[in-house]
């Protein structure tokens, strides 16, 4: 998994959000239970935020340099899925 989450040098942020409680959000708040110690330690000087709010859908944001940002929503995905989605993300910033 070390690998997957060696983040480009491009990219400056990335901000999950999703609701605490809701059904929909389950697979985003087990993703990010298993995968934010790996991300944070192979990067640790890029910010990886987690914003909590009661009825959002899930959605994952990177930005890159020169302000640049790409949404991808998670909203029915399970752990595996977004896994890839986030993986594409934060490899993505050429």
């Amino acid at each position: 998994m070390s690998g997957k989450y060696a983040f480009t040098k491009t990219l400056k942020e990335l901000r999950f959000q999703h609701c605490q409680t809701s059904e929909h959000s389950n697979a985003v708040r087990s993703f990010l239970t298993r995968a934010y110690p790996t991300m944070k330690k192979n990067n640790p000087y890029i910010p990886i935020m987690i914003r909590e709010a009661s009825g959002t859908e899930p959605r994952v944001w990177a930005r890159y340099e020169f302000g640049r940002e790409k949404m991808m929503d998670l909203r029915g995905l399970d752990d595996k899925g977004i896994e890839d989605k986030v993986t594409t993300l934060v490899k993505d910033g050429q």
